[in-house]
């Protein structure tokens, strides 16, 4: 029998509560409205206020126009903070991005998998680097400008989902500390983008009215595999031509190296076929893409790894809610298997283009229990006693 996960709604208090007066918070500033907002927000309720913007690109690698991430972004900034009567710092962490992010990035495309890099700079460069800095500087508290909110169930710091569900950015917060979220303040979580610059226009932010980055900060051209190649040389085996192929076995074409694919894709690939047709899979040590209709996307079931867990862990038999992409619709899922690093999941219906590399994010509710790197999806919807395979 399939047992719920213990729910707690009505111990669970959301809040937007924020630090006492003169209490001071160190401020991750991007240079973007969202930040901006924020710091003014924790101002205007009389805490200690500190920004700090992060260096993440070495000399030369910044792009001026980037909405974050750049001298322009770091300028922005720093007349923010100017304007709200703050001290504003720069931090290097050129050389932790580059190990803990661009490098993985990299890695991660030449085996043939898809990864989510503003996910790894949360979890091993931002929050852990500016929890350092926090301490450094006697700062109990560390506020962001993301779109999700911090809440208290059972008495312990929860993580809950952005009110506005267009906005939310739990998703991408998956993989911090837990006990960084007895310290953790998210000032906007609770509004809408709008209401967000609304506020920025009334503190008279020069941000106000700056256009939302969408891009990686390291990809502002979209081109992933100019990366890749500067990185890896012309001669990576993820970069060379191979068979496109369908689930068969039969070769139906060529590909210009399986890093330009993830799952789900369609556009590049040849027509001629009775249905549309998409990337299904990538198999590195062949230098294959399999590519077959839409419904050969579908998963029943999924395996991740990496686990970190924001909440108590569900048990096997519990029903969660997963999310495998930023805005997809949540997924009703069972615990299947729970190992120390690793959790299976059936899934109660099926869910479309489950690609290795990106995140699984867990829920129950609003809540973020944790989340994982999805290593694969099955197509079938797995039983309590499958072993756990290897990618």
């Amino acid at each position: 029998m399939i047992r719920p996960v213990h729910t707690f709604t009505h111990d669970l208090a959301p809040t937007i509560t924020l630090p006492a007066k003169g209490e001071r918070v160190l401020v991750a500033m991007s240079g973007g409205v969202d930040s901006s907002v924020a710091a003014a927000l924790l101002v205007e309720a009389g805490c200690d206020v500190v920004g700090v913007t992060m260096k993440l690109h070495g000399d030369g690698a910044e792009v001026p126009d980037r909405p974050c991430c750049s001298l322009d972004a770091t300028s922005d900034a720093r007349r923010v903070c100017e304007k709200l009567g703050i001290p504003h710092y720069v931090t290097n962490l050129v050389d932790h991005f580059g190990h803990d992010v661009l490098d993985d990035f990299v890695q991660e495309y030449a085996r043939g998998r898809t990864p989510i890099p503003c996910v790894r700079c949360n979890t091993f460069t931002k929050f852990r680097d500016l929890l350092h800095k926090a301490d450094a500087i006697d700062a109990h508290w560390l506020a962001t400008g993301h779109y999700a909110r911090m809440g208290r169930r059972n008495g312990e710091a929860v993580m809950l989902r952005g009110l506005d569900q267009g906005k939310d950015q739990s998703y991408f917060l998956w993989g911090i500390d837990r006990p960084v979220l007895d310290r953790l303040v998210l000032p906007i979580g609770t509004q809408t983008k709008a209401e967000t610059r609304d506020i920025a226009r009334r503190f008279g932010l020069r941000t106000a009215e700056k256009i939302e980055s969408q891009d990686i900060c390291f990809v502002p051209d979209g081109d992933h595999v100019r990366v890749i190649r500067e990185h890896l040389g012309e001669d990576a085996p993820a970069l060379q031509r191979g068979p496109l192929r369908l689930a068969t076995g039969e070769v139906v074409g060529e590909h210009e190296g399986f890093a330009r694919y993830t799952i789900g894709q369609r556009r590049g690939l040849p027509g001629g076929f009775a249905s549309p047709m998409f990337v299904v899979e990538i198999i590195p040590q062949e230098r294959a893409v399999v590519i077959g209709p839409r419904e050969a996307l579908l998963g029943r079931g999924l395996e991740a790894r990496d686990i970190n867990w924001l909440a108590d862990a569900p048990k096997v038999g519990d029903a969660v809610q997963v999310q495998v992409r930023n805005r997809a619709k949540p997924s009703p899922a069972t615990v299947v298997r729970l190992d120390a690093d690793a959790i299976e999941l059936a899934l109660e219906e099926p869910v479309q283009a489950i690609s290795p590399g990106q995140s699984l994010v867990i829920y129950d509710g609003d809540v973020v229990l944790g989340g994982g790197v999805i290593e694969r999806g099955m197509r079938e919807r797995p039983g309590r006693r499958l072993p756990l395979l290897s990618a």
